[in-house]
């Protein structure tokens, strides 16, 4: 019976940058005495957006690493796609917590996070064709 124990370590790592990024949100309110919205305060807006961009990709993504993870595929292919989503999330926060405009760190996590998503995606394909 699969366990999914490395998805697993993903999910709580992810989950801890998560927690990360929602408190810097909560600090960046009331340095500015904003309760809702981001009142135009730029620091803000790009905090908003990286917890956002996290939001939209991390669950899907974790939810094809588990979808992997159970197939059986290799751990070493497991611990490679959740090691990369991470840097490529991580890196893309800071560079866009950072910088407005394109940065590096926001460059490579764009690029790790849909390098990761369309190799996860080629291989849960894959797994779907060679079980016809």
């Amino acid at each position: 019976m699969a366990t999914l124990t490395i998805t697993s370590l993903f999910a709580g790592i992810l989950a801890l940058i998560y927690v990360v990024l929602s408190v810097r949100i909560i600090q960046l309110r009331w340095r500015h005495r904003v309760g809702i919205g981001t009142n135009k305060v730029e620091e803000l807006q790009r905090a908003v957006r990286a917890h956002g961009n996290f939001i939209e990709y991390v669950p899907l993504m974790l939810l094809m690493l588990a979808l992997i993870e159970f197939s059986g595929v290799g751990s070493a292919w497991i611990y490679s796609l959740g090691g990369a989503l991470t840097i490529a999330r991580i890196a893309h926060a800071a560079g866009l917590s950072s910088n407005a405009g394109v940065s590096w760190p926001r460059t490579v996590g764009v690029l790790g996070t849909f390098s990761v998503l369309l190799l996860q995606a080629g291989i849960l394909i894959g797994i779907f064709v060679g079980q016809l």
